[in-house]
This record gives C-alpha cells, sequence and structure tokens, in this order.
C-alpha cells in the first residue's frame, strides 16, 4: 500500500564518524522506537545514503498532519533524553522537514529511494502538483514499487539544532521514489522531473535500513 497517514516528518544529518557508532546505536535502540510511540505516529523508516547527501535519512509517517504539532509530539520534544540531547546536538547538515503527502501511489516500500527535492514557484504550485500527480505513478514499469509527494510546511520545518537559522527551502518539495534497486529508482527521477514549473534543487539515493511499525512495538 501507499504510505499511510497524512503527515510526514523527513529528517536527515551528517555524523562526525568519531561519534557515529554511538549515533547509529542510539538511532537504533532509542530513537526510533521512542518517536513511533508518540500518539498519532504511525511508521519510522531509516535509510542511508548511496549517492546522496546528508548521509541519513529518515521518514516518521503520522496518521494526520496535526499529529506533527500536537501536544503529545510537542512534549517528546521537549523533554528529550539525555541520550538524546547528546546525539542532537551532534547532527551536522540537518534537514528538518514537517511536511503534508498529498500524493502517494503504488503499494509496499523499496530496498532503495531516490529523493528528488524541488523548489516550486510560488504562482505555479497547483500547475506543477497537477502535473506531478499525473507522473507520479510506478505503474508497471520494472523496478518501481510506490512514489509519494511531501509538500513542506514552512513555518514547522526548522531544525532542531538551529532552529532560528533562515531556511531558504523550508517550503520546498520532496518526491521520495521507491523501487527493488537503486537503478529503478534513479531511472524514474532521470525521467521524469524536466518541469519548468519549478527548481531542482538535488537529487540522491538511499538505501533502506530497517523501519519500525506502531504495531511492532
Amino acid at each position: 500500500m501507499p504510505i499511510s497517514g497524512k503527515g510526514i516528518l523527513i529528517t536527515s544529518m551528517n555524523i562526525n564518524p568519531t561519534h557515529e557508532d554511538e549515533f547509529n546505536l542510539w538511532y537504533d535502540r532509542e530513537h526510533i522506537a521512542e518517536r513511533v510511540s508518540i500518539e498519532g505516529f504511525l511508521e519510522a523508516r531509516r535509510y542511508q545514503a548511496i549517492d546522496a547527501n546528508p548521509k541519513y535519512f529518515a521518514t516518521y509517517t503520522t496518521n494526520r498532519f496535526e499529529d506533527l504539532s500536537s501536544a503529545a509530539y510537542q512534549q517528546a520534544l521537549a523533554n528529550q533524553t539525555e541520550w538524546s540531547k547528546t546525539n542532537i546536538a551532534r547532527f551536522k547538515d540537518m534537514i528538518r522537514v514537517v511536511g503534508r503527502i498529498t500524493v502517494s501511489r503504488g503499494q509496499g516500500r523499496g530496498a532503495a529511494m531516490t529523493v528528488v527535492r524541488l523548489r516550486p514557484k510560488l504562482h505555479l504550485a497547483e500547475q506543477v502538483r497537477q502535473s506531478l500527480a499525473a507522473t507520479l505513478d510506478p505503474g508497471s514499469l520494472p523496478g518501481m514499487i510506490s512514489i509519494h509527494l511531501i509538500e513542506s510546511d514552512p513555518e514547522l520545518s526548522k531544525s532542531l539544532t538551529e532552529p532560528d537559522k533562515p531556511n531558504p527551502g523550508a517550503a520546498d518539495w520532496f518526491v521520495l521514489i521507491e523501487g527493488t534497486s537503486v537503478s529503478a529508482s534513479r531511472q524514474f527521477a532521470h525521467e521524469r522531473f524536466a518541469d519548468d514549473g519549478y527548481e531542482l534543487i538535488s537529487s540522491g539515493s538511499y538505501q533502506l535500513l530497517w523501519d519500525l511499525a506502531k504495531a511492532e512495538l
């Protein structure tokens, strides 16, 4: 099935190699389960770069978009564990996106994912949305699994480490292209993104490390 729910939190960061082992242990043993346990959160997925920057990428889906600004989530942010505070303070080049899932097609998740970042021209946003909705369909293409359009909320998409730093890309859109192989997701991205209604900011591919659903807690 496509991504469950209507809201999604995307985080991406680099980590100094000196702290990388502890960062991964924290993420795998505490952080993912802690976030999925929050009311309204449904699932989390972790990825590592194949040819992308930042190196680490994660998604957290929620039942409603409003769950990403709920009292339960705000309480979790305000009461981080000491282990969380230590690791979050080490994030480098952090990207934090609070977004709406406006298109989600296909079935299941792929072992590889290509992430395309777009900056739509404001006066063409609806035109771009309709164009992408018609384009983002895995259909019967070999190796394609599912494709999702994420529209960022510029007010909520703030860094945890530098919340007051200006973010010109806070309203960018992200397309998550999932496939059985990186070649399949890259090929789709290469063929489908040539519209002049937006600026193509970046494109890079990741491999799935693991995921956790609420039912597994």
